[in-house]
């Protein structure tokens, strides 16, 4: 027995030897699935992206169009989650305002990480002047108050447009980013296999794209990932206090704006809007927290040193 567990062993770990190498984003994805909250967000997650790009059909009726004759009406089988002051029905606005607010979210969060990535990969590559007049610039932009350019904006057109506060928010949020892959890219660039690529003529943009970017891409993708969460909240909050959205868009903001004036007497059309952002963003943080974990080898190897 004890030689046939022996031999049992030796050919695990031979096999184990000849197994072909795993690459660093397949051993990421692999630390991710060990983690269950992560896994529970990236469920509950799905579920609402599959949710708000089928509202369009799913949704039982026209989330912008109110019935003078059900105004705030009862949950029941006409409206399971009933109707608003103007008799609009909240399920099918529910839905619809998850297509808006998830996509605001990503949307901005896409255009904030690739103008992060890109000034940043530049800035930490290039070095000297370039690096120095892009950080000049990074801080120019986070000295700004981009917050009151909103609000003036959206004063004198009585609301931005969904396209508009994915600009803004997208466009005044990438500076941190830069910093954290410019920070990267000094450390990288001066790694062997970078210097290795340099000394056989690898130009700069194949060093960058090739060699530096798939190691930084950690940083990247858990950025992206909390971004999310953090302009789905940027949108409900601008939206609550009227300077978001413009009015009458059902997004999951406009819901909790319209409740304003109801929340005493139907408590139930601030909740179920404030509790589904609530119960989306949690799960995107889980998400980003997981990502975090799985790419971080510096925290692993300290917990790997605990254990």
């Amino acid at each position: 027995m004890s030689a046939s567990s022996a031999q049992l062993q030796q050919a695990a770990v031979l096999a184990e030897r000849q197994a072909p190498p795993r690459s660093p984003a397949r051993m990421a994805f692999d630390r991710l699935k060990r983690s269950r909250l992560a896994m529970i967000g990236l469920v509950i997650f799905g579920v609402m992206v599959i949710l708000a790009l089928l509202s369009p059909w799913i949704a039982p009726y026209d989330p912008k169009r109110p019935d003078l004759f059900n105004l705030k009406a009862s949950p029941g089988a006409d409206h399971w989650l009933g109707t608003d002051a103007l008799g609009r029905d909240v399920l099918s606005r529910l839905l619809v305002g998850g297509r808006y607010s998830l996509g605001i979210g990503v949307a901005a969060a896409l255009i904030s990480s690739l103008l992060g990535l890109v000034a940043g990969a530049i800035a930490g590559f290039q070095g000297g002047v370039i690096d120095g007049v892009l950080m000049r610039f990074v801080d120019l932009m986070l000295a700004f108050p981009s917050i009151f350019l909103l609000l003036i904006i959206a004063s004198m057109l009585e609301g931005i447009s969904v396209a508009g506060i994915i600009l803004f928010l997208g466009l005044f949020s990438w500076m941190w980013l830069a910093r954290l892959v410019r920070g990267e890219f000094l450390s990288l660039k001066r790694r062997e296999f970078a210097e290795a690529a340099r000394a056989i003529g690898a130009p700069g943009w194949h060093i960058m794209v090739r060699h530096l970017l798939p190691n930084a891409i950690g940083v990247i993708i858990v950025s992206f990932t909390l971004d999310i969460a953090l302009f789905m909240l940027a949108e409900a909050s601008l939206s609550f206090l009227g300077f978001g959205v413009k009015s009458g868009t059902p997004t999951w903001g406009n819901m909790l704006s319209d409740a304003r004036t109801d929340y005493l007497t139907n408590p139930m059309l601030a909740i179920i809007p404030g509790l589904t952002l609530t119960i989306a963003v949690l799960a995107i943080n889980f998400v980003g927290d997981g990502l975090r974990d799985a790419f971080d080898p510096r925290g692993r190897a300290a917990g790997r040193a605990g254990k």
